[in-house]
């Protein structure tokens, strides 16, 4: 299995105008789909299941389509990460609208949401995360 992939240099303003180019609020590693399927013991099919499902979430890095790192830990999908992304699709929220939520920086919380969902203040981001819809 590859080595997540750093995100890159981060864009500065709004120029940025290609969905390609890592941002502010973008992971600081990346899988590929393939790496994914290996890390979680399962078929390349089930993991665009799971994206199609709406319990994972990839995003297109440099033309590839990639799942961030953290999201994808100790063999298994973060816990809430399911609910979560129903409720920020509730919202009206896309894929790359959530993945910029979940990595936003709250003071907050500490961290990021997608940070805080592997711990114990998972419910409180999908507490946030519910409130969106509102």
């Amino acid at each position: 299995m590859t080595e997540s992939v750093p995100a890159g240099p981060a864009s500065t303003g709004p120029e940025r105008t290609s969905p390609d180019l890592p941002g502010p609020a973008d992971p600081a590693g990346w899988l590929t789909l393939p790496d994914v399927a290996e890390r979680l013991d399962v078929s390349i099919s089930k993991v665009h299941q799971m994206i199609r499902e709406g319990e994972l979430l990839a995003a297109r890095r440099d033309g590839i389509r990639r799942v961030p790192a953290e999201l994808v830990a100790n063999q298994n999908v973060q816990k809430h990460l399911p609910g979560v992304l129903t409720l920020l699709r509730d919202a009206g929220y896309d894929d790359e609208a959530a993945l910029r939520w979940l990595y936003e920086p709250d003071d907050t919380l500490p961290g990021t949401p997608a940070g805080a969902l592997g711990g114990d203040r998972a419910r409180e981001v999908k507490r946030r995360a519910q409130a969106l819809g509102f």
